[in-house]
């Protein structure tokens, strides 16, 4: 069953990447904001996780109107996290210990604090620095009215208009003007930026809002239009990640993608052989509790990246979804924006047991895992209180919308320390919840049945069997509620999705189980396992 990993250059096709929110992370000055120092000082614990690389959500200078993916300089660490050098450092000691970094590009648009942004609102209409964005006046009598029908990301008009009344464009919320990427200094400015980084020893760059960039350049009004999608998978895309990809060949790096899209064709050409290395999943991500569901999101997938012989990613949460935990216990298991609201109940209790079995079954998969911070730890949601809630999607939804901060909170580090830990000498940006002292990471590590435990055993495993890195998937169940696969011909994992114990398969020795076993071959509801075979 031992073997070696894949050969360092294709690191990434089998690697499991930690997603680190800073600013959650842990308070290495005692601020109340998570900083670059207190990564550094937690190397240790994700060495001993076994996390192969680490990705840093963007920790540029930003006002943070959106948790920094509002970027006002690329080439500066915003003070709230720390300097240049203290990034640069973290790198190289995150790399002696053996884990590579991944940052976070945000190339659809920029803080309206960037200097081009300034610069681009004091030259005014039909100046070369408005080129780099989208400017246009308005339409009505006096163009007091949105120069289309687009709606935001983040819900409600993604225009605002400025003093001498023409008005911009941002997809997202209005300090974030979107580029104009038809623009060459646009993209020259992208690619000095890849470089910026790969000279510093990243080894990725994960690209945010991939599928958004290219805009029809007359802006037509979604209602009635035909033919392509004014900015959304547009083609012109594909001469942009090319030209990254060039880049990125030149320093051993690579890209992962942030791209939603329906259609398997379309999102595989990102993926050709000289564009992107991988693109985040989020039919595996999205998909409810549910045997048959899983497995179809599971097939789905393969194929979807077979044509291009890419690796797939396998996702359970991020900063922008429901924790796992919380989600799993609800009645609907599946995850959308739209149907989230405050007040919907969990049962944390069964939430975690198939949050634990999910884990197992994630890094089962062909292909690369993200983990995102403190789903080893089991959190589950936070419930922030409404005085203390700071994401945008929450105030431009006038409240429908309960945001993101949920699974932002920061960690718990240590049981009997202010604050569980998380180093702050005063109130963090966000509030821990009563019960963080109870997850935290230095109780849980003494703990064998803990969260932290199991993740830590399925990554040493996952590190030493062969089969998870080069086996192939082929299906052994045909139940509905009981997912049964090989990897290899040595390794089977079964995942009990239904109410009532199974009988395991055939098997020569349990690896590893997310719960307790119903005697000695029976396999219980919300249960998965890893066998020798």
């Amino acid at each position: 069953m031992e073997g070696s990993q894949p050969a360092a250059d294709d690191w990434w096709r089998s690697a499991v990447i930690y997603q680190v929110y800073v600013r959650s992370f842990a308070d290495g000055d005692g601020d109340g904001t998570g900083d670059l120092s207190g990564v550094r000082s937690r190397l240790p614990y994700l060495a001993e996780l076994g996390v192969d690389a680490l990705w840093f959500t963007p920790w540029y200078l930003s006002p943070m109107a959106d948790g920094g993916y509002d970027v006002a300089d690329y080439r500066t660490i915003d003070p709230a996290f720390g300097t240049l050098a203290e990034a640069e450092k973290l790198i190289a000691e995150a790399r002696e210990s053996g884990i590579r970094t991944i940052v976070d590009i945000v190339p659809n648009h920029v803080s309206d604090q960037h200097a081009w942004f300034r610069a681009a609102l004091a030259a005014g209409p039909g100046s070369p620095e408005r080129a780099l964005f989208h400017f246009r006046p308005g339409r009505g009598e006096h163009g007091e009215l949105p120069p289309n029908d687009w709606e935001s990301e983040f819900g409600g008009v993604p225009w605002t208009r400025v003093a001498d009344g023409e008005w911009y464009l941002h997809l997202f919320a209005a300090e974030q003007p979107d580029l104009n990427w038809a623009h060459p200094a646009v993209r020259q400015e992208h690619e000095d930026i890849l470089r910026f980084w790969f000279e510093r020893g990243v080894a990725g760059v994960r690209i945010d809002s991939a599928a958004l960039l290219a805009k029809d350049p007359e802006l037509p009004d979604l209602a009635g239009h035909r033919g392509s999608h004014p900015y959304l998978d547009r083609d012109e895309l594909h001469d942009i990640y090319r030209g990254w990809r060039a880049i990125a060949d030149e320093f051993g790096g690579i890209f992962v993608g942030e791209v939603w899209l329906p259609d398997s064709e379309r999102f595989a050409r990102y993926l050709r052989p000289d564009e992107l290395h991988t693109a985040f999943n989020f039919t595996f991500l999205t998909c409810p509790w549910d045997g048959e569901r899983l497995r179809r999101a599971i097939d789905e997938t393969l194929a979807e990246h077979a044509p291009v012989k890419a690796p797939a990613t396998w996702v359970l949460c991020n900063h922008d979804i429901t924790r796992t935990v919380t989600r799993y216990g609800r009645a609907d298991t599946g995850f959308a924006f739209t149907s989230k609201a405050f007040g919907v109940p969990s049962d944390l209790e069964l939430g975690t047991r198939r949050a634990r079995a999910a884990a197992l079954l994630s890094l089962a998969l062909p292909g690369s895992v993200y983990l995102y911070q403190g789903e080893e730890l089991g959190l589950p949601e936070a419930d922030v209180p409404l005085d203390r809630v700071q994401d945008p999607m929450y105030f431009r939804s006038q409240g429908r919308a309960p945001g993101r901060d949920g699974c932002r909170t920061p960690l718990p580090w240590a049981a009997g320390e202010p604050y569980a830990g998380f180093g702050s000498t005063g109130d963090p940006w966000l509030p821990l919840p009563p019960d963080w002292p109870l997850r935290a990471a230095d109780r849980q590590a003494e703990d064998p049945a803990s969260m932290l435990s199991l993740y830590r055993e399925a990554l040493r495993l996952r590190r030493t069997l062969a089969a998870l890195h080069t086996g192939p998937l082929r299906w052994l169940s045909e139940g509905p509620d009981l997912l049964v696969f090989a990897r290899g011909e040595n390794l089977v994992c079964a995942v009990n999705l239904g109410d009532a114990p199974v009988h395991l398969p055939a098997h020569t020795g349990i690896l590893l189980a997310s719960g307790p076993l119903d005697g000695e071959d029976r396999l219980p509801g919300d249960t998965a396992v890893w066998l020798a075979v």
